[in-house]
Formats: structure tokens, sequence, C-alpha cells
């Protein structure tokens, strides 16, 4: 179980308005906000690269086609290409 530390901070009203606005949209708690930016911010000091979270477009259903092996890259991409070059452009 993680247990965070209670503490208070002095921060600029616009940004505090901006930070909450951004938890709302995103559906996260405002101390959430708060900490990916503290994250970011050492990961940028200490020369990591901080990225944009990785938004995965899904298509229905329970599973993939039966001839895709999510395992086998070379395959995987057999497919795709395939599925490429049968899309036709009217």
């Amino acid at each position: 179980m993680l247990v965070g530390m209670r503490t208070t901070i002095r921060i600029d009203e616009e940004l505090l308005r901006e930070a909450r606005q951004f938890a709302a949209r995103t559906g996260k708690s405002l101390s959430a906000v708060i900490e990916d930016a503290l994250r970011e911010a050492l990961a940028r000091q200490h020369g990591g690269a901080a990225r944009e979270p990785v938004r995965l477009i899904t298509a229905g259903g329970s599973s993939p086609r039966p001839d895709v092996d999510l395992d086998d890259s070379a395959s995987l991409l057999d497919v795709m290409d395939s599925a490429d070059n049968s899309m036709t452009l009217d």
C-alpha cells in the first residue's frame, strides 16, 4: 500500500485553475496531475525525455484475428501490410 504525504504548497492561481481543469478533463485527481508534472520535470532534469501519454485506438471484439500472432512481429507486419494493400481509394 502506497502512502502519500500531505503538504501545503503555494501555486499561482491561474496555474492551479488550469491544473484543475486538466484534471477534470482527464479524469484524474489534482494530486495525480501535480505528481505527474513533477515526475516529468524531474525526469527532464535527469536527462530523461518526458513523453506524452500514448492513447491507443481499439476496435470492438474480445481478441485479435485468429491469424494474428502478437508475439511474432514479422507475421504481424505481414498481416498489416496485406490489410494496407487491400484497401482501395474511391
